[in-house]
């Protein structure tokens, strides 16, 4: 079984209200990412057709919220394109959107400082191993 990892860490260049909605703006882009990655290994006929969707974790429930909602709020005019865009990626099957508890997140370790313990479990929910040092102890 392989597992392809994509993962960016930028400074967002719009400006959100809440935290659902700089979660949401991360759900619209990994969504586009996932668009471009299935569409990639489509054109090189790696993977089988039909394609099941790209499974994205999120950790923001308000940020799911919205994504499967018809209903659209004012207040949030400024994100409606990207609203717009992850509705539409979830109808047509390109996405799904899954909630995982923020202790359970694994791309934490990739954003955030974590304690040894934190960095160790989510490393090990990544399958990542320890390198090992020329003289075959583990670094450190």
């Amino acid at each position: 079984m392989y597992l392809a990892v994509s993962w960016k860490s930028s400074k967002q260049t719009c400006i959100a209200r809440s935290t659902m909605e700089f979660e949401f703006i991360a759900l619209d882009k990994a969504g586009e990412e996932a668009e471009w990655l299935r569409n990639f290994l489509k054109d090189i006929s790696y993977c089988p057709k039909p394609m099941a969707p790209v499974c994205i974790h999120c950790d923001s429930q308000a940020a799911i919220g919205r994504a499967g909602s018809m209903m659209y709020n004012g207040k949030s005019r400024h994100i409606i394109q990207r609203h717009n865009t992850v509705k539409e990626l979830i109808s047509s099957g390109i996405i799904t959107v899954d909630y995982v508890k923020s202790k359970d997140n694994m791309s934490d370790s990739l954003t955030k400082g974590l304690s040894r313990e934190g960095v160790e479990r989510t490393s090990k929910g990544m399958s990542l191993r320890p390198r090992r040092s020329q003289h075959g102890g583990n670094s450190t």
